[in-house]
């Protein structure tokens, strides 16, 4: 009768936390780590991930220490790691690498590759371990969960909403002053300026000298705060932007800029030149194969240029949207199915549409319906191939350590143009009779 019993109440707990979320986080945030660890071990995984979801990240990553390993293991496995890594940038070094540890490498790899922002960017310069507060918090509240924080905040405190966007901010010396049953967002000023994780040092260090900051906040895509840049990393900043001219004039950097030396440039470029002239030669093989029917039907050598063309501008446009989801940490290379699922979902209908336009101006060019129906679904084939590209090469090569930008749109050039060649003068051999 006890087990249950003891069922019962689980499940009706759980249908409080699926109703009532924000009351239930409200509760969460008061608990203790320990209490709310033991309650949530026995909830379900993609209840529990709801529920750190929205938690602010200090707080998920106290609860977070107090889970058993099996339930972390599961959580590390089936979570978004864009929200994820948030939680574990709150963690000593030591306690992400234990964390990660009871997961694969390539998951693990996966959330290294996601925490891991480019050099001279803010995502670099912010600290990840830092307490925000929500808007309806009353002072007394805040003032005694302040004096418990291992770290300490500066000069200022951040406030999100429900949905943990930044929304305001609240100076200590206001704070200190107000009385203990004053709201938060009573004292709040507006966030006079944010920037994103992947902004460069140079627009960091734009913001201090505009707005003369003591932090600056490093929000996500979302809106969501992930991180602080503080006095002195803002200061480190403003000193090295100052000497990076003088770096660059003798190529100290180890990226390429617009000032680097010609033969640094060389270097660097020159390897993918050979590259893309290989590849050119592999779209021209293509096109020799089928020789034959060029010359037979010299409509098609006039066409060729138009199907390669849409198919490397539906890759372009995937590529471009994928890139940024990269480097913005929208997405990890764990969602390549989705994204590439996606993708193909957009060409198809974008290859459909462009298919039945051309269609109509191709007929009423050559008067031919073969040839007008011929490279309606060539059209259709090779964009659907170019968005699945466009999404899997950078993915792809991230994946195997490689630059994306610097390679990505190379292979793209040379999987569009190969797979326009193929779909047009393949459908066109085997449906010759039509023309």
């Amino acid at each position: 009768m006890t087990g249950s019993t003891t069922t019962v109440v689980q499940a009706l707990n759980r249908q409080y936390l699926l109703d009532y979320p924000s009351e239930a986080i409200e509760q969460f945030e008061a608990m203790e780590p320990a209490q709310a660890g033991e309650y949530l071990a026995h909830q379900s995984i993609p209840l529990i991930l709801t529920i750190f979801k929205r938690l602010t990240p200090d707080i998920a990553s106290s609860i977070f220490n107090q889970l058993p390993n099996s339930i972390i293991q599961k959580l590390l496995v089936e979570s978004n790691p864009v929200e994820m890594v948030t939680l574990l940038g709150q963690m000593k070094e030591e306690e992400r690498e234990r964390y990660l540890s009871l997961v694969d490498s390539s998951i693990k790899n996966d959330f290294k590759a996601m925490a891991a922002y480019p050099d001279d960017s803010a995502g670099r310069l912010m600290d990840t371990r830092f307490h925000v507060f929500r808007e309806n918090m009353e002072v007394r509240q805040c003032l005694r969960r302040l004096r418990t924080l291992k770290y300490k905040s500066t000069r200022t405190i951040f406030l999100v909403n429900s949905e943990n966007q930044l929304s305001s901010r609240v100076n200590m010396q206001d704070l200190a002053l107000a009385e203990p049953l004053t709201l938060l967002s009573e004292l709040a000023f507006p966030i006079r300026t944010v920037v994103n994780p992947t902004d460069s040092r140079e627009e960091v260090v734009s913001k201090l000298e505009e707005f003369k900051l003591s932090n600056l906040p490093v929000v996500d895509v979302s809106g969501r705060l992930i991180g602080v840049v503080g006095y002195d990393a803002l200061v480190k900043a403003a000193e090295e932007e100052a000497t990076l001219d003088i770096q660059t004039m003798f190529g100290v950097s180890k990226d390429e800029r617009a000032l680097s030396k010609p033969g640094f440039s060389i270097r660097k470029r020159l390897p993918w030149l050979h590259i893309n002239l290989l590849t050119a030669f592999l779209a021209a093989g293509v096109v020799g194969l089928f020789e034959g029917t060029i010359a037979k039907f010299t409509a098609l050598a006039v066409l060729l240029p138009v199907v390669a063309g849409q198919s490397g501008n539906a890759g372009a446009q995937a590529l471009a949207v994928t890139m940024r989801g990269l480097a913005l940490k929208e997405i990890s290379v764990r969602q390549w199915a989705t994204v590439a699922l996606k993708e193909a979902a957009v060409g198809l209908v974008n290859g459909v549409a462009i298919a039945l336009t051309t269609a109509v101006g191709v007929y009423f060019w050559s008067h031919s319906l073969g040839l007008a129906s011929i490279i309606a679904i060539s059209m259709v084939l090779s964009m659907v191939i170019a968005g699945i590209a466009g999404a899997s090469v950078p993915i792809v090569l991230t994946r195997i350590g490689q630059d994306p930008a610097t390679a990505s749109s190379i292979i793209l050039t040379t999987v569009t143009d190969v797979a326009g060649f193929l779909s047009f003068l393949g459908i066109a051999t085997l449906l010759s009779k039509f023309l």
